[in-house]
């Protein structure tokens, strides 16, 4: 199953929207990024969250409270889909905001769950989040696009069939995998800790 998580940046682009959302999807808010789906006219299953960017009371739709602070609104929001059994989860409005937010967006990756495909649609591209109990991730890319790996723990890395690979380093959260190409032919990627993994547009 496949759902949309709509966090409380900045407003997606049409462009952006149209390529995460697709018909069907059931569109989660993330706090107060119900709202802003609601206001650019899709319809919201639940707002999750701690839900202090929602007048609750005033509020027409169903809300699931997640008051722990112990983590952000973003890694309860996923924890709480991939309880529910969903196995693809798409995040739009993660882009604008303070800093500690945006890292904070990143951070959800490595917190978040194993078992489940998670990508950030970014208006300059799309973060996919690897995990080592997913496997590896190939993906055929054509020659000269560009892509990013970032490991968010210590982990053991292999990037096979790019233009610069990577044959099983050592790695922490460093700019090793930066601005890596696609060489027009199937690029391997997998790891033994959590990894994010940019692509370009």
């Amino acid at each position: 199953m496949r759902a949309v998580l709509w966090c409380n940046g900045s407003i997606p682009s049409k462009e952006v929207l149209e390529s995460a959302i697709l018909p069907g999807d059931s569109v989660y808010g993330v706090d107060g990024g119900a709202l802003n789906a609601i206001e650019n006219g899709y319809q919201v299953v639940e707002a999750i969250g701690d839900l202090d960017s929602i007048d609750v009371n005033s509020w027409d739709g169903g809300v699931v409270p997640l008051p722990d602070q112990s983590s952000s609104d973003l890694v309860k929001s996923i924890s709480l889909l991939v309880e529910r059994g969903f196995e693809q989860i798409e995040v739009v409005g993660v882009d604008g905001g303070s800093p500690d937010h945006i890292l904070g967006n990143w951070a959800a990756l490595f917190e978040a769950p194993g078992g489940v495909s998670i990508r950030l649609h970014h208006e300059g591209g799309v973060t996919q989040r690897i995990h080592p109990s997913e496997g590896e991730l190939e993906i055929n890319m054509e020659s000269g696009s560009t892509f990013s790996v970032f490991a968010l723990e210590p982990a053991m890395v292999w990037v096979e069939g790019a233009k610069w690979e990577i044959s099983g380093e050592q790695l922490a959260l460093s700019t090793r995998g930066l601005s890596n190409e696609g060489v027009g032919k199937c690029v391997s990627i997998k790891s033994t800790g959590v990894l994010a993994v940019v692509f370009r547009k």
